[in-house]
């Protein structure tokens, strides 16, 4: 089964800017893997409305997924949710029941900019589980997730959850060694041109004192994963890999 494929945009200027350091990205990505969905690109776009509706469309045609980080708060500069809906071309509304809960939070310290957390593009679904019961807005195969770092993977569970497994996840085996990457390279195009549908990749560690390069070896074929990490150990001279492991 062909693995579904996902784009992420994170959208906000201090992540720009370097106020603010991006951390949703790498949850996002690790939580693909076990769905079986891979990530095939990133887009970091400042609070603009007109880029955010353009590069919504433009990785929303070309993927299964797109999950927004960002942007769907109460302030000025929180302008994803009218961006998304000009993308699809439709108008932004007030969810009667997100207000209502919104409402029933803040009580009498409600205020016009609380409610704005209501706002959604027409047509949305809204999603939720019984873990997680405030709602995450979903257009089409877009989700609009929120930028802070705990929100964001408290939503991230309802797409998990919704969405599921999709094919079979991704399987990794990490090899170390004290090798540089150019004694390597000859062994890595072995394995390579062998083991065409398994990605190896190569990383290498300065002043490590266990090892000097990683590699891993990733793909859905569990047999195969496994059989192009066993056929680049057969190739290490003596002494090596200092550590094998899984995932």
């Amino acid at each position: 089964m062909t693995a579904k494929t996902a784009a992420a945009l994170m959208i906000g200027n201090e992540i720009l800017s370097g106020k603010i350091e991006e951390a949703n990205l790498v949850v996002l990505a690790r939580a693909l893997r076990p769905l079986g969905i891979s990530l095939r690109r990133v887009v970091m776009v400042s609070d603009d409305i007109e880029e955010i509706a353009r590069e919504v469309r433009a990785l929303a045609d070309t993927h299964d997924y797109l999950v927004t980080s960002g942007g769907v708060g109460p302030t000025h500069d929180d302008v994803t949710v009218e961006a998304v809906a000009q993308a699809f071309g439709v108008s932004v509304v007030s969810d009667a029941n997100v207000e209502a809960m919104i409402r029933q939070h803040y009580g009498t310290r409600c205020t016009p900019g609380h409610l704005r957390m209501a706002l959604i593009p027409a047509g949305a679904i809204l999603e939720a589980t019984a873990q997680v019961s405030w709602p995450t807005i979903r257009i089409k195969n877009v989700w609009l997730l929120p930028g802070i770092p705990e929100i964001f993977r408290l939503k991230l569970q309802v797409f998990v959850e919704k969405v599921g497994v999709s094919s079979r996840a991704f399987v990794t085996h990490a090899v170390y060694t004290k090798m540089d990457e150019g004694d390597l390279k000859p062994l890595l195009d072995a394995i390579v041109e062998r083991y065409p549908d398994v990605d190896v990749g190569s990383y290498p560690k300065w002043h490590h004192e266990r090892y000097k390069t990683k590699l891993t070896f990733d793909g859905q074929d569990e047999t195969r994963v496994g059989a192009a990490r066993d056929a680049f150990v057969a190739l290490l001279p003596p002494g090596e890999p200092q550590e094998i492991t899984d995932g």
